[in-house]
C-alpha cells in the first residue's frame, strides 16, 4: 500500500529515511528550514564510527566532570549562564554513569552502529553519492600507554562487542603514520571503519538523488504538528499546511519542541560540537584519528583536514565560544607538528543528546508520527540504519531488531 510521508529534517537521518521510503514505494516529501546537509550533518568528523557504542556516561563520570569543566585542557565546556536551565537534564544524565546502565546502553547502541559501513554502502547502492565513502582503519592516539590503560573500561566494552584494537607503540607510531609528533607514543588501531570525505556534500548529493527518485523537497520551517484520532497528521509550516499519512520527525536537537506539541516532554539537550578545517592541509593523518587528550577526531577530507569534537553544554541559542577553538588549536599543534595549511574555517553545531544516550526510533502512540532523532555523537554513523528502520515501520516492512530500547515513550509524559 502506497502512503504519503513527510520527513522533517534533511540531515543524514532524514535523507536516509526519505531514500528508503522511496525504495519501499512510498510518496515522500522532505521538509527542512535550511536545505539538505546544512545542519549538524554538515559539521561532524565524517567518521563511520562502528565501535562508538560506549556512552560518555561511563562509571566515574560524576566525580570527573566537575574537575573537567574547570580544566582549560579538558574537552568538556559549560556555559555557566546556561547551568540553571540544563541542571535537571544533567541530573538525569549523570544517573546513568554506572556499570549496569553503561553496559545496557552500549549493547543497544551496538545494534545501530556496528554495521555502519555496510549500511552506508547499502544506502548508496547505485548512487553517485557512494564516491564520498572511504573504508579505513580508525586510530585512537594516546600520549602514553598509561593514558590508554586509563581507558581500559571502554576498551573492554568494545572488545566484548567485537572490536579488538591492534596496539602500536614507541617508534612504530611514526612508522605507521609520520604525521604524529613525539607527544603521541601509543596507538590503538581498529579495523573495519570508514569515513566520508565531505559530510555536507554527501548529504546534499543523497538529497539530489532522492529527488531523481521522484521525491520532493520543500524549504520551510515546521511550526506545529496536529494529530487527532482517525485523522492524518497535519503540519503547520512557514509555507502553509501539509498533510500526509505518516510523518518522520528527524530534526535533531530541534525535535524537542515538536514532541511537546504531541504531548511528550523529551529530555533532550544540545551537545554543542566544534570543528576547525585546515584548508589544503599537508602533514595530517592518513586515516581518521581520535586524539584522546582532547577527544577530537582528525579526518582527511576533500577540503583539507577537519578536526572535530569537544563537548560544550550551552543550549541552542548562544553563539560559539572561543575556548573550545583555542583548545583544538593547541592540541592539533601538539599531535601534528608537521601540519601545514593555507587557512582555517571554524564551525559550531548541535548534537541532540538524550539523558540515556539513546536515540528515539518508533511511532508516537498511533498518531502516524515516527521519531528518528537523538543520536548524540553517532548521527552520521547510525543515520542510514535508523532511516531504514523507520521506513520499514511505515511501509510495513519491519526489521527483526527489537526497537523497545529506542521507544519515544520511554521517558513518560
Amino acid at each position: 500500500m502506497t502512503k504519503s510521508v513527510i520527513v522533517i529534517g534533511a540531515g543524514i537521518v532524514g535523507v536516509s529515511s526519505a531514500i528508503w521510503l522511496r525504495r519501499f514505494g512510498q510518496e515522500v516529501t522532505l521538509v527542512d528550514r535550511d536545505g539538505p546537509g546544512q545542519g549538524t550533518s554538515f559539521g561532524n568528523a565524517g567518521l563511520l564510527a562502528a565501535c562508538a557504542m560506549v556512552p560518555v556516561t561511563t562509571p566515574g563520570l560524576i566525580t570527573k566532570a566537575p574537575k573537567m569543566v574547570f580544566d582549560p585542557d579538558s574537552p568538556l565546556f559549560l556555559r555557566w549562564s546556561y547551568l540553571p536551565r540544563i541542571a535537571p537534564w544533567l541530573v538525569r544524565y549523570l544517573k546513568h554513569a554506572n556499570d549496569r546502565d553503561t553496559r545496557r546502553i552500549a549493547a543497544d547502541l551496538t545494534d545501530i552502529t556496528a554495521d555502519t559501513v555496510d549500511q552506508h554502502f547499502a544506502l548508496t547502492a547505485g548512487l553517485a553519492a557512494r564516491d564520498y565513502l572511504c573504508k579505513s582503519d580508525y586510530v585512537h592516539a594516546y600520549s602514553t600507554r598509561a593514558e590508554y590503560e586509563a581507558d581500559r573500561y571502554s576498551w573492554e566494552l568494545r572488545r566484548e562487542h567485537g572490536f579488538v584494537p591492534a596496539m602500536i607503540e614507541g617508534s612504530a607510531v611514526q612508522e605507521f603514520d609520520p604525521s604524529f609528533g613525539p607527544s603521541i607514543t601509543c596507538l590503538a588501531v581498529v579495523k573495519n571503519h570508514g569515513f566520508v570525505t565531505n559530510p555536507g556534500g554527501y548529504v546534499a548529493a543523497l538529497a539530489r538523488e532522492f529527488e531523481q527518485m521522484g521525491g520532493r523537497i520543500i524549504k520551510a520551517t515546521v511550526q506545529d504538528i496536529e494529530t487527532a484520532e482517525g485523522e492524518r497528521p497535519r503540519l503547520i509550516t512557514s509555507v502553509g499546511e501539509l498533510e500526509a499519512d505518516g510523518v518522520v520527525l528527524a530534526s535533531g536537537a530541534w525535535s524537542k519542541g515538536l514532541m511537546a506539541k504531541l504531548g511528550l516532554n523529551i529530555p533532550l539537550e544540545s551537545e554543542r560540537g566544534y570543528h576547525i578545517v585546515m584548508k589544503d592541509a599537508s602533514g595530517g593523518p592518513r586515516v581518521p584519528s581520535m586524539i584522546s587528550s582532547a577527544k577530537f577526531v582528525a579526518t582527511p577530507m576533500q577540503m583539507g583536514l577537519r578536526c572535530a569534537g569537544i563537548v560544550e553544554l550551552g543550549g541552542l541559542e548562544a553563539g560559539p565560544s572561543d575556548a573550545p577553538f583555542a583548545l583544538l588549536r593547541r592540541k592539533i599543534a601538539e599531535a601534528f607538528p608537521h601540519l601545514l595549511f593555507d587557512c582555517e574555517e571554524t564551525w559550531m553545531g548541535h548534537r541532540p543528546a538524550t539523558t540515556d544516550s539513546l536515540p528515539l526510533i518508533g511511532e508516537v502512540r498511533n498518531t502516524g508520527v515516527f521519531t528518528a532523532f537523538g543520536h548524540q555523537h553517532v548521527g552520521l554513523t547510525a543515520g542510514p540504519k535508523t532511516g531504514r528502520l523507520v521506513a520499514g515501520l511505515i511501509a510495513d516492512q519491519p526489521s527483526n531488531l527489537d526497537l523497545q530500547p529506542f521507544s519515544p515513550h520511554r521517558f513518560g509524559a
